[in-house]
């Protein structure tokens, strides 16, 4: 974090998210798997146990179940993606705004993060042929984050915002990690991605100069000689998942480290924070962040929540799961009964994690 000290910090003055109109129980998922891989009865009863042990009871897709039982070329998902994605930002663009108390006219800067397909002209560029932001609107739209994109492209927005006081800045990011299904891809890592994958979006409306949670601070971490352990490889056949089984133990023995670094750097220790905002991989992966941070078994509860009511949607997941903790974090009229330090974290490509740290109001 590079910010002037004298400088107001950057404020959330709304949080809106949206999915897809098709929603996939997890029982519909599976059986979907079972059909596009003919798989055989020996091997139904671990494919069964993988799917219930992502514990996810539904998520939302781009497109109907049986739209996925048909090979697709990447242009066909891509256009798809393309559509579907402008659809989702222009509802949860609309949704901040109002919640703001602002309009298109007043955005003075677009971050959008999304990595699960291509565009050129970039999505920011064609959402603003379908809503009516100022023609000088600023740009910066982020690819390739992953997972982690959620933190570190809020983090990007934050700085922006710290940087230029008194401005609006509009965070976006839109994740259609079902498109990216490939029916020839037989790896475990295709199986596991179609037990966890789901779809969603959600905006965010930075300023310096009104109410909401503060960020106080952001940074991350890049470990060397990572560049295996997650990301796409990119097929005539669209984006395949690659995921090493490694994970888990990354974030169960080494981000314990690297997060106590981070807060030092920040004048912070894990004894300081109230809650945390953690995206999640996976329930292995959230129990070795658990683990890692000192917590209970089940303490990472909106985290489990979101993962099991939504699936993981990529760099959109760690915002629905900040939605949910503000929101449970309030009393009846929607007042914080005392100011909590949040730790949001989230783990992507690089292979890297990104951090913030929020303050309630």
């Amino acid at each position: 974090m590079t910010a002037g000290s004298n400088r107001p910090w950057p404020r959330i003055a709304s949080l809106a998210t949206a999915v897809p109109p098709h929603r996939v129980p997890q029982d519909e998922a599976m059986a979907f798997f079972q059909r596009s891989f003919d798989v055989p009865p020996a091997r139904r009863g671990r494919l069964k146990q993988l799917f219930l042990n992502a514990d996810i009871r539904t998520r939302y897709a781009a497109a109907p179940v049986h739209w996925y039982e048909r090979d697709h070329s990447f242009e066909v998902k891509n256009n798809l993606y393309i559509d579907r994605a402008i659809d989702l930002l222009k509802q949860v663009t609309l949704d901040s705004l109002a919640v703001a108390g602002r309009t298109c006219r007043d955005v003075d800067t677009l971050v959008t993060v999304s990595s699960t397909g291509v565009a050129v002209p970039t999505l920011d560029v064609r959402l603003m042929e379908e809503l009516p932001f100022r023609r000088n609107v600023q740009r910066l739209p982020l690819f390739g984050l992953g997972c982690a994109g959620g933190a570190l492209g809020l983090a990007r927005a934050a700085a922006w915002a710290r940087a230029q006081p008194g401005t609006c800045i509009l965070f976006l990011v839109v994740e259609l990690c079902t498109l990216t299904f490939c029916r020839g891809d037989q790896m475990t890592a295709n199986v596991v991605a179609t037990a966890l994958f789901g779809d969603g979006a959600a905006g965010a409306v930075l300023t310096t100069d009104g109410p909401g949670p503060a960020i106080r601070a952001w940074g991350e971490h890049t470990w060397p000689r990572s560049l295996d352990v997650m990301g796409w490889h990119v097929t005539q056949n669209g984006l395949e998942v690659r995921l090493s089984r490694g994970v888990p133990d990354v974030a169960r023995h080494q981000v314990r480290g690297v997060t106590d670094e981070f807060l030092a750097s920040v004048g912070l220790e894990l004894a300081d924070v109230d809650d945390f905002i953690c995206h999640p991989g996976g329930t292995r992966v959230l129990d070795a962040l658990e683990d890692a941070f000192g917590l209970p078994s089940g303490g990472l509860a909106a985290s489990r929540e979101i993962l099991r009511d939504y699936g993981n949607m990529s760099a959109a997941t760690v915002l629905f799961i900040l939605k949910r903790a503000l929101v449970t974090g309030t009393d009846d009229n929607g007042r914080h009964d005392r100011a909590r330090r949040y730790l949001m974290t989230g783990l992507g490509p690089g292979f890297s994690i990104g951090y913030l740290v929020l303050e309630s109001a």
